[in-house]
This record gives C-alpha cells, structure tokens and sequence, in this order.
C-alpha cells in the first residue's frame, strides 16, 4: 500500500479538496476482457471492484462450492463443536461418492485436519461428505445450514444442495457471491487459512498435488479452489498478495484447465498493474476539526475509527475528492467516540463512500459565563457577517 499525504480540510459545510479525475471506470471501460462465462475482481484491501462481467449471474459452482463447506467447518472449530483431532466416521455414502477424491475407506476414523486437507488441497468430495454429516447428522441438512449461513453473510444468490458442488439444478451461486465468500471466510478465519497455500497433500499413501494452479506461478497467489463440471465448464477462485494489496478474483465458464490458469493470470496481473490501494488515513487521526457551540474545547477534532485507504489507478492517486458533511457548530456536550461527521471519498466513477468522523475528544458543556460569553461571541459575528 502506498501511503501519501493529503491536504487536512478546513472548517464548513461542505466541501471538496482534490482533483476531479476518472481514476477508475466502469469495467467496459477499463480497457480489459475476459474470456470467462462470469468473472469479478476486487481489491479486498479496500473492498473495490476492479472489473466484472455477468457476475450476478446465476453460474453452477462445482467444487468452488467446498469454500462454503470449508467455511462452516473453520466456524464450528472456533464454537467448539469440532476440534482439528476429532476423528470422524467414513460412512459408505461418502466412500462411494464419485468425482475428486481424498480415498477415505468406509468405517475409517479420519482425523478433521486431515479431512480438511482433502477437501482443500485434493478436493475430496468423500472427505466433504464426511465432514458434512458429523456437522449436520446428514449431507442434506448440512447443505440447507449452508444456503442459511450463506445468505446470512451476504451471499444473497446462492444456494447449496449439497457439500461437494455435485451437479443439481438447484445448486448455484454468483461470481459475487463467491468473492463475498472468499473476503468472509480470509478475514474471520486467517488462522486456517494456510491450508489453501498448501501444495501437496497425502492420505492413504496416495499424494495429490493442489488443483490451483496459480500456486505455482511465483505470483503471490495463496488460495482459493478450483472448480469443474461439464456444466460449470472450468472455474476458479483465487486470490493474491503483493506488497499489502490483496485481490479476490472468481472465473467461471472457461473451456479448459489452461485456459483457466492464464486467464486466471491474465486478470490478476492486470489488477496488480494498473492500480493501487492508496492510504488517506490512519486509525485515529485528526482529518479535520468542527466548531463547538456553547462547549470546551471550542474546536473538536474529527477522527476515524480505523484505517482509510482508496484504491485508484497506477499514478493517479492526487485525484481522489474528498467532502466532509458536518453541521456546525456541534452542541455540546459531545462524548469522545461520538459520530459527528462524515467524510465522503470519491474515485472517478466509483461509488462514493461515506465513512463516519468521530469526536476524537470530550466536549463538556461550558459553565453559564462561558455560555453567555459564547452566545455574545457568536451574536457578533453574525452581526458583523
């Protein structure tokens, strides 16, 4: 991330500093393609999408679908209702399952890590089945828990039949829905997330390389999964790290494993290329201040809650506007914390943000002197105005 210093504001209303510019565009107009059915790229580190192409429409997962699976596994080990040794029954439903396997064998007690390493790094559709009947008693009612949590965490067009991604006309998502998946499962679960970077895994004497195949491209990718079915055609979720800017990239629709791995490719190198995530702000700085009406201090800093960063193309981030909306003068007494304000950040043609601005400090009320001092003070200067 880049960090670069920017013009404090002043007092008012309402107000902009910055150049006008179109740092970013709409993605018919940001100069790039895709050869993929659906596809969406995002910039995680500031939540913008760099490009999209038919990503709400609905689109067969296949194994993308173990991303889910994955995540209400990672949720029940840090409820306690499951712990990486537990062993798990093999039941005969899920060692006859066909399609990528971890080769389970039936009444085998197979450990969760070891489990988990079969959906992620083999894409064991026996080892999803295994994990999903000791979460949900059967694979049925762990996929109905599945499509709820799903649309609890946004995924709003998705919805899940199975454990696995096996081919069912009622089992679909949405590229967005996918990349909403992979931010959701990085940010609450970082702590498992390693198991996606892992290239190779081995159970039952049987060694399985990982089916990403950005993971050997030397290009900062470190997960996600892969998908395939003669429907689904070749698809991937993916993402990558480069100097502090993280992209979430989702692909569907490709018409074979090379065409997914350099498409794949193509886009993230594109992102990384032509933009970067600019830092405005820290957690806790002043960005600007606001008058106080009949309180102590008389200016009051204006502050964020956490970092502020905005993503812009490559060597245009000087234009980026920024607004503050305040009503002054504030009335006091104002708790520290206390959300006054709000700075609006715009980025050409990108939606605007608006981030609230906090009092960075306590505003007591004045005594009646220092009231009556202040209201003759503020008489004046309307008078004068």
């Amino acid at each position: 991330m880049i960090a670069r210093p920017f013009a404090r504001l002043p007092l008012g209303l309402a107000f902009a500093v910055g150049l006008l510019a179109a740092a970013l565009g709409p993605a018919g107009a940001q100069g790039i393609d895709t050869t993929a059915r659906e596809a969406i790229l995002i910039d995680m580190t500031t939540d913008t999408v760099l490009f999209e192409y038919n990503a709400d429409q609905s689109m067969p997962t296949a194994s993308m679908s173990k991303i889910m699976t994955m995540y209400m596994v990672f949720e029940a080990l840090e409820e306690g209702r499951l712990s990486l040794d537990d062993r798990l029954p093999v039941s005969e439903r899920a060692w006859r399952k066909g399609g990528s396997k971890m080769f389970v064998e039936v009444g085998d007690q197979v450990r969760v890590e070891d489990l988990i390493q079969g959906v992620i790094v083999q894409s064991g559709n026996d080892a999803s089945i295994v994990l999903a009947e000791a979460l949900g008693g059967t694979e049925e009612e762990f996929s109905r828990r599945m499509t709820e949590r799903a649309r609890e965490i946004g995924m709003s067009n998705s919805n899940f039949m199975n454990s696995t991604g096996w081919p069912d006309p009622d089992h679909y998502s949405t590229a967005r829905d996918l990349a909403t998946l992979a931010e959701r499962l990085m940010e609450e679960f970082p702590q498992y997330y390693h198991y996606y970077s892992q290239l190779e895994f081995t159970y039952n004497d049987i060694r399985q390389g990982n089916r990403n195949p950005l993971l050997y491209r030397n290009m900062g990718a470190d997960g996600l999964k892969t998908g395939h079915t003669e429907e689904a055609g070749y698809g991937l979720t993916a993402s990558a790290e480069r100097d502090g800017q993280r992209l979430i990239l989702v692909v569907g629709g490709l018409d074979s494993a090379q065409a997914r791995a350099d498409e794949a490719a193509r886009l993230l190198e594109w992102g990384f290329r032509e933009f970067e995530a600019v830092e405005l702000f820290e957690a806790g700085e002043t960005v600007a201040t606001a008058r106080s009406w009949m309180g102590t201090p008389d200016d009051v800093p204006l502050v964020l809650p956490e970092d502020l960063a905005v993503t812009v193309r490559a060597g245009t981030e000087q234009d980026v506007a920024l607004i503050l909306r305040v009503e002054e003068p504030l009335p006091a007494p104002i708790a520290a914390g206390e959300p006054v304000a709000t700075l609006v950040i715009r980025a050409g043609e990108q939606p605007e943000r608006e981030v609230p601005l906090l009092a960075g400090v306590d505003v007591v009320r004045k005594g009646f002197f220092g009231r009556v001092t202040s209201g003759a003070v503020h008489m004046v200067g309307s008078l004068v105005r």
